[in-house]
């Protein structure tokens, strides 16, 4: 199997996950200084099914944490379902005032 790769495009308010030479998922925030809007967890459809979506939020979520500056808003339903899948990672979620 290719070895995956994890990237901070900051220039571009994105994260992305390749296998190999292929980008495989592409996930989309907006950064306002003090919490992460994640707006779009997208997988290139060839390879969908893979967990690669999965991959590429924890690992974006780990970064954040490991920064410990900004919250994070799920705004797309995907990374909202990922952590009710993962309760122990939402003390990084934006709590409401």
């Amino acid at each position: 199997m290719k070895e995956l790769r994890f990237a901070h495009e900051s220039d571009a308010s994105r994260y992305t996950l390749h296998r190999g030479d292929d980008l495989v998922s592409v996930l989309d925030y907006r950064d306002d200084g003090r919490s992460v809007s994640m707006t779009r967890a997208y997988t290139v459809p060839p390879f969908r099914g893979h967990g690669y979506a999965g991959e590429l939020v924890d690992r974006a979520i780990a970064e954040l944490e490991a920064s410990g500056d900004r919250s994070v808003i799920p705004v797309c339903w995907y990374v909202a379902d990922w952590f009710t899948a993962h309760p122990d990672r939402s003390a990084i979620l934006r709590r409401s005032a």
